[in-house]
């Protein structure tokens, strides 16, 4: 195991309870959460495991870990030098094995196959640090998450009011026929991916260990008064270019065996189904995948969620208010489970007159696409997003949809590069 020094008072996270940072507006994870049983502190040099992981830059953060860029001196049994991204996970949860559990099979079952659609592991080890034990696990380098990639694009910058922000309709297509062909392959190893979103879907690198360290080191802002540097995200500069780009599922720490599902899902709320919103329950069926999927279709196709979810004390009031307005009427059995029903409904089960923030869906907004194409779009999104069970397709069957037939994903390579 590895060890790092305790920490110095100026780097103390929490002192008595008290707050002691500026509030932060960036993207990032909260620094009050550096505690005991919280996120391990990194600065950046840090090595890990007696040296053999350098960390350089970092590369985003989670509800649960912190993922760097490190550059690794050996690695058996590969006998040079290369970069790895790191996820150092908080110390409450690095006893938890489901996510190893997971990776170890998939290499054990369909190395090539899982390789192909999910983050490889690479290796694994634990820390020792001034908040406790982390579990930290070495992962391939991999580019930026679908739901930042686009917003790096120059044709948006800077970001004007109004500019719709999203992929190009056939890399649109690309990255959800790819995202869905991981997806099978996860459920036909009785998997659930559990958090599935843009966000743990990355782009694939071309040749990064032919990248010289010093482009890739992130620099230190000298200016800071505190004896680290302040916590924020930046990620590595990558560029896109052309359409053979490769993408893969990323972070398991939500996924689960269909078998053992979790107590709490880890779901993003916009992307829940209406049974996991309404009975908490994620061992239904095997299908909750399915139905962020589905949102995601209209997401990437349009630039906008499918559901938007003001944030508010109601927010599941709100994600079925909007719901029933995209895809009609809950069924019986799962209106019975909505408690708060009867601040909308009457008991005639119509709807009340409601006020214009709770109606925010964009039925009706146009989306450029051409009558064919967003009839294509439509049917299949009401296929994926029914509220029966038994009628959802599976991934393997979403696949066979004509839609995805007209994009070959086989034939491309790499085509994210340092920029």
């Amino acid at each position: 195991m590895s060890t790092s020094p305790p920490p110095t008072p100026a780097s103390r996270a929490l002192l008595d309870d008290e707050w002691r940072f500026e509030p932060i507006t960036l993207p990032c994870e909260w620094v009050e959460d550096y505690r005991p049983g919280g996120y391990h502190p990194v600065v950046l040099g840090d090595v890990f495991n007696n040296g053999q992981y350098k960390v350089i830059r970092k590369l985003g953060e989670g509800s649960y870990s912190t993922v760097w860029l490190a550059y690794y001196r050996y690695l058996f049994p590969l006998r040079n030098s290369g970069y790895v991204a790191l996820k150092i996970r908080v110390s409450e949860i690095s006893g938890s094995t489901t996510e190893l559990r997971i990776l170890r099979h998939i290499t054990e079952v369909a190395p090539v196959e899982g390789a192909r659609h999910i983050t490889r592991l690479l290796g694994e080890f634990e820390h020792r640090g001034p908040n406790g034990a982390h579990r930290c696990l070495v992962f391939e380098p991999m580019g930026p998450s679908v739901n930042t990639m686009v917003e790096e694009q120059p044709q948006f910058k800077p970001r004007m009011q109004g500019m719709k922000i999203r992929y190009a309709l056939r890399m649109a297509k690309s990255i959800l026929k790819q995202s869905l062909q991981a997806l099978a392959f996860l459920h036909e190893n009785g998997i659930a991916q559990g958090d599935f979103q843009l966000g743990n879907i990355l782009f694939t690198l071309d040749d990064i260990n032919s990248t010289p360290e010093v482009l890739l080191r992130q620099e230190e802002d000298v200016q800071a008064e505190s004896i680290s540097p302040p916590v924020q995200r930046v990620d590595v500069p990558f560029t896109y270019y052309g359409e053979g780009f490769k993408v893969k599922l990323s972070d398991m720490g939500g996924a689960y065996f269909f078998t053992d599902p979790p107590t709490k899902p880890v779901t993003p709320l916009g992307l829940r189904a209406p049974e996991l919103i309404l009975t908490g329950a994620v061992d239904v069926d095997n299908t909750l995948d399915v139905w962020s999927f589905g949102c995601l279709v209209f997401e990437l196709i349009t630039g906008q969620p499918l559901f938007c979810i003001p944030g508010s004390d109601f927010e599941d009031d709100d994600h079925l208010l909007s719901l029933t307005a995209r895809l009609g009427a809950l069924p019986d059995e799962l209106f019975r489970h909505w408690k708060t029903s009867s601040l909308y409904f009457t008991p005639e089960r119509k709807l009340f007159e409601l006020s214009s923030w709770r109606s925010r869906s964009g039925a009706g907004t146009a989306y450029d696409l051409d009558e064919e194409e967003a009839h294509k779009v439509k049917a299949l999104i009401r296929w994926i997003l029914q509220y029966d069970l038994a009628k959802r397709p599976s991934p393997a069957q979403i696949l066979s949809d004509p839609w995805f037939s007209e994009i070959d994903v086989e034939s491309g390579s790499s085509k994210v590069s340092l920029g």
